[in-house]
């Protein structure tokens, strides 16, 4: 008895952390639309040099940073998947919203500096795992992006 009741209190958790971490998860994409939307003006480059109209112009570094963790039942889920091997497409959607949420944070922070264009952007990716009594712990991932943001006089016409 006690085990079907351990049971079943394992599967209320699992069934609540999918629930919740997946409204979680539509709210983060919901935001995530609405900002890109917001932000769409502001221009991102991996060039290492501007144009020369932007020559003389303020410049300076932006960046954003992101931790995103995966929940609990995703994790259980992705670690059936291992298994058996194919795509773990919970660990992409948290991927993808990290890398996008680092990028809508670096031109949230060009906006502020009066900039719209970032030359020379880069993405660094980091797993990071909280382990415990030796347990893996729930995945994580940093995700950071960082360029130089410059006030571009020929996209300010526009």
């Amino acid at each position: 008895m006690e085990n079907l009741i351990a049971l079943g209190v394992g599967a209320v958790m699992l069934i609540v952390a999918f629930i919740f971490g997946t409204l979680g998860q539509r709210r983060h994409y919901q935001s995530i639309k609405s900002r890109e939307e917001r932000l769409r003006h502001i221009l991102i480059f991996n060039e290492k040099t501007p144009p020369t109209s932007c020559a003389g112009q303020k410049y300076a570094l932006v960046c954003g940073s992101v931790v995103m963790g995966g929940d609990y039942f995703r994790q259980v889920i992705a670690g059936l998947k291992s298994i058996f091997g194919g795509r773990l497409t919970s660990f992409e959607a948290m991927l993808d919203r990290g890398r996008r949420e680092s990028i809508l944070r670096m031109k949230e922070e060009a906006r502020r500096l009066g900039a719209n264009v970032i030359f020379n952007a880069r993405f660094e990716t980091t797993t990071l795992s909280a382990k415990q009594n030796g347990d893996e712990g729930l995945a994580c991932a940093e995700f950071l992006v960082y360029g130089t943001a410059w006030r571009s006089p020929d996209l300010a016409k526009n």
